[in-house]
Parts: structure tokens; sequence; C-alpha cells
């Protein structure tokens, strides 16, 4: 890997789960979305993905506050981070989701690849905190699909397992997805592929087999292991994702005073590794966004 092959730093805001009880930091109101995303961009990321909340933090899949939140985040940096839209979450109808497609636009938006077990467990209690299934059929992933395709954003094929990369060879087939595709491999969930360099290897072995096209991958990397992946998808040739959703602490164990924090010690990694952070504009080529979904 080299300098001329950018990496694309992509944040995950504030995600739908955890509230500033565990982590100070976390956006609620669109202002303080606003602010966060100035000090991703000023960090050197190109890549911003949201989950609506309202203001009192609740997590929120309505118009409306997704409507509010892309505009004061394209209010404080323009077109210098392309938008990425959730869709994943547990209960909530496709359509509700299409509607905030439909209406915020943005130029991507998160697909997941498949279902699965998702859990969290404590080694120390000898329980689980939490564990449900998360369901992503086919008939929701590609009623998602074709709306994206009408729409004009891109989708990032959020991937927990193997398998959920495999999905996306009937898609092609299909002609429902067109190369190169953009996949992010999600590590470290209880119930996906566990989190290791070997697994990430194989995730994007993986993609490259699904045929020609210079498909772009990236990893996600939950909670304390997310620093090894991150070094992991730079030497493989990769992109990389941090930011509060996925993990609250810098390497040095310190807990992150912003997602600007979090993406500067990407962006340092990054450049110690011998490559270097795409800009806004190679990003938008590296995940082979067109022009249109833009406002």
């Amino acid at each position: 890997m080299s300098l001329d092959d950018p990496v694309v730093i992509t944040c995950a805001i504030s995600g739908a789960i955890a509230s500033r009880e565990q982590c100070p930091a976390i956006p609620y109101t669109p202002d303080e979305y606003a602010a966060e995303a100035r000090r991703i961009v000023e960090e050197g990321g190109v890549h911003i993905h949201v989950h609506a909340r309202k203001p009192d933090g609740t997590p929120s899949y309505d118009v409306e506050d997704f409507g509010a939140i892309r505009d004061a985040i394209h209010e404080a940096v323009g077109d210098a981070a392309i938008i990425n839209f959730s869709t994943g979450t547990v209960g909530v109808p496709v359509a509700k989701r299409i509607a905030y497609l439909e209406a915020g636009r943005p130029e991507v938006a998160a697909l997941n690849m498949g279902s699965m077990n998702y859990a969290k467990y404590s080694r120390s209690r000898r329980d689980f905190v939490f564990k449900f299934v998360f369901a992503n059929p086919f008939e929701e992933i590609i009623e998602l699909l074709e709306a994206m395709r009408r729409l004009d954003i891109k989708p990032e094929h959020e991937c927990f397992d193997v398998g959920h990369v495999g999905s996306l060879a009937p898609l092609l087939d299909l002609g429902l997805l067109e190369p190169p595709l953009h996949a992010d491999f999600v590590m470290g969930v209880l119930g996906g592929i566990p989190a290791s360099a070997r697994n990430l290897a194989a995730m994007a072995d993986n993609l490259r087999d699904l045929g020609p096209g210079r498909h772009h991958w990236g990893v996600i990397g939950i909670g304390r292991e997310q620093w090894m992946l991150v070094a992991a998808a730079l030497t493989l040739g990769g992109s990389v994702r941090v930011g509060l959703e996925d993990n609250f602490y810098l390497p040095s164990g310190e807990m992150a005073r912003s997602n600007g924090e979090l993406v500067a010690a990407a962006r340092r990694l990054t450049e110690e590794l011998g490559r270097r952070p795409a800009t806004v504009d190679e990003a938008r080529s590296r995940l082979g966004i067109g022009t249109g979904a833009r406002a």
C-alpha cells in the first residue's frame, strides 16, 4: 500500500444506543451534530455516518430529525463531507426508513446485509448484557436497495459475517447492484465474525471474489479491539471507520472528548503506516458515488 492508495476515514458520529451518561461527547441536537462534523472534517474525516436523535437524545427515525441533522451538518461543512444515513434498526417499518431517505437524499445509506444474533456478554457477570435477533431478510434488503437506486443513493453494505459478503452475489446477478461496491466489515459484535486481522483478510478476499470492479472496503471495529482492526485494515489496503457510535476510547485508553479526537488518531495511524487520508473527492470516487444525490 502507498500514498497513491488513499484511505477513506469515516466517522460514526453518534449511534443510537449509547447515551451521555456513558460518554458526555455524544451529540444530541442538530447544532451539536454540526459542531462534531466540523471537528471531523478539520481532522481529516470525509464520510459521516448518521443515526438521528431527538434533542433529548432519544433515537429517532422521523423525517424531521434526519432532515434537521443533515441540514445542520451541510451548513457546517458543505460538500467537505459525504453524509451517510443509517437504515439499520429493529422494529421500524421499511417504509419509514425509506421516507427519511426520500426526504434527506444522503449521498450514501447503510444497508445491513443479513440477519444474525446480536449480543453483548459480560464475563465478570457470566451473563448477557443484552441479546436479540437482528433481522435483515432479503425482502427488506431488496426493498431498501430498490429505493436507494431510485433516489441515486450509494449503498454501504454493512457485513457482520462472511456470509453477508456472499449475500452480495445474487444482488449483483439480479442487476440490483453495480460495481464498484462499497462494503464495510463490522467486527467485534457477538453473533458476528470475531475481531481479528486474519478474519478481516478473509472478508476482504471474499469481496474481491465477487468479480470485476475495484470494490472498496473498510473496517468497523466495535469496542476495545477497534484500533487493532484499524491498523490491520490500513495494512491490508482498506479504509477505516471510527467514532462515538463504535468506541469511546483513544488508543491510549483515554475517553475521547469529541469525534474529532478519534478521527485525528485514525489519521495519525494512517500516516504512520505510510498511507494518507483521502480527500472528499477521492472518497466519492473510491466509494463509486455519482453527483446526482448531492444537494
